[in-house]
């Protein structure tokens, strides 16, 4: 110890020493100095770790803290207040001990072979603060997309209170929304050919991509014709059906106890093409998809008639083969009005020509959509967008409402969406559904719209 001593003297204040004592330093060894620095560089490699488990530690309870703050659904008051003393207490330990680390010899030259924890550690610091930025930064890009699109599904609204508390979730609710166009619909203005041994041809504008893509080159026994391209990098399927007469509703064949994939319909019925239709009672978030929502009619058979509110409407198909959308209507007038076929869903896009006024991004977010219009000329147009591998994009209803206004539809409403939509085109899933665990699954469906083959005329018949 003494030798130590006189070492450390020596080395730190250069203070001169007797002969008798510069033999006792001779005596110390070379084996002895490597001892002592790295007794030195040990002290020093502790101090710098557990300065870096007090910035890990400040951080983490610093993030749950401000959490907490904001919502009570994850951490509650409790625990918010327990990570804000973690938090003080995280930071002085880190204090403290990076000073120590600064304050011992600052000769010895460090050379860790953990480097990586400091890399670790690091990018866990600031992985924290880009999480704080994008849930509660300046920019509401993020805050509006999580809130908007948790809070349009049924079993995923805890992702945004879990970050956000119920006056937070209003505030952006009411900053992202949609504005249906308040009035009746005119079914006078669709142009539906009830002579079916008429032929109807079609006039388009050649300088009209759009209308380029629906009827050029289009023949006569030419049932519909599918639209492929994309919506914000997500695939994007549009059946373009020239004879509404074959579009109907069909509903599950365990109607009222439990739903039915849409590609098992769509063998069942023969259809060319089907989408799921409209929404469905589910109080347990189950996903069984066998009591339909409101009121469904097909065929002119009603199956379901209950009554129904929150921005609901009815979207169907009348005698005349006009796509009508309806408020507050019972099953009984939509009878008395002539529907045939008919779900319940929302919202309503285009109403006679006029479209919805979106705020934001109309405060249903962006996911996977289903939705159907028509033009004034009859010919339906049925949509189906794909939501990314993790559900994170999509469309929004601002979306869909410019994609039905550019073909040219005077009508259009949205259907069930997430992971309910799905498109099936001769008995195969062409689209692309993810599921709650972020799967390519679909669930069974109450309801589904189809596009079948028209019957043929008697005339058209060949007997053996």
């Amino acid at each position: 110890m003494y030798s130590i001593l006189l070492l450390t003297i020596h080395l730190c204040y250069n203070y001169p020493v007797s002969k008798m004592e510069k033999k006792k330093l001779k005596k110390i060894t070379n084996k002895k100095i490597k001892k002592l620095n790295r007794l030195f560089k040990s002290h020093k490699l502790t101090y710098l770790r557990i300065a870096r488990i007090g910035l890990v530690l400040t951080f983490t309870f610093n993030t749950l803290y401000i959490v907490g703050i904001h919502s009570s659904y994850l951490i509650n008051n409790i625990l918010k207040y327990i990570s804000l003393g973690l938090a003080i207490i995280s930071f002085l330990v880190f204090l403290v001990f990076l000073s120590l680390y600064f304050f011992k010899e600052r000769d010895i030259i460090l050379k860790t072979k953990r480097w990586w924890l400091n890399i670790i550690s690091g990018l866990f610091c600031i992985g924290c603060c880009l999480f704080l930025s994008l849930l509660y930064g300046p920019n509401p890009a993020f805050r509006d997309w999580l809130v908007t699109t948790a809070m349009a599904t049924m079993n995923h609204q805890y992702l945004c209170k879990m970050f956000y508390g119920d006056d937070e979730i209003a505030d952006v609710l009411n900053a992202n929304y949609i504005l249906e166009p308040d009035e009746e619909m005119n079914t006078n203005l669709v142009d539906v050919v009830a002579d079916k041994k008429k032929k109807k041809t079609f006039q388009y504008d050649e300088d009209n991509e759009y209308e380029v893509q629906m009827f050029k080159d289009h023949e006569e026994d030419e049932i519909y014709r599918l639209l492929r391209f994309t919506v914000n990098d997500q695939n994007a399927y549009l059946a373009v059906v020239y004879d509404p007469a074959n579009v109907s509703v069909v509903v599950s064949k365990y109607a009222l106890n439990s739903g039915e994939y849409v590609v098992n319909m769509a063998k069942r019925t023969n259809a060319l093409i089907a989408v799921n239709g409209g929404r469905f009672i589910d109080p347990e978030w189950k996903s069984a998809g066998g009591n339909p929502d409101g009121v469904t009619i097909t065929k002119g058979k009603v199956i379901t008639d209950y009554p129904y509110g929150g921005g609901l409407g009815v979207i169907g198909f009348n005698q005349d083969n006009v796509l009508v959308l309806y408020k507050d209507k019972s099953a009984q007038e939509l009878l008395d009005l002539g529907v045939r076929d008919c779900v319940t869903s929302l919202p309503f896009l285009i109403v006679n020509g006029n479209k919805a006024f979106t705020k934001g991004n109309g405060g249903y977010g962006y996911g996977a959509r289903t939705a159907i219009g028509q033009r004034d000329d009859g010919v339906t147009l049925i949509l189906v967008v794909d939501s990314n591998e993790t559900r994170t994009n999509g469309a929004s209803m601002k979306d869909l409402t410019d994609i039905f206004a550019n073909y040219g539809a005077i009508n259009a409403a949205a259907l069930d969406g997430g992971t309910s939509t799905s498109m099936v085109e001769n008995g195969k899933m062409i689209s692309r559904p993810v599921n709650a665990s972020l799967k390519h699954v679909t669930r069974p469906v109450a309801t589904g719209i189809i596009v079948t083959a028209p019957p043929k005329e008697e005339n058209e018949i060949e007997l053996n």
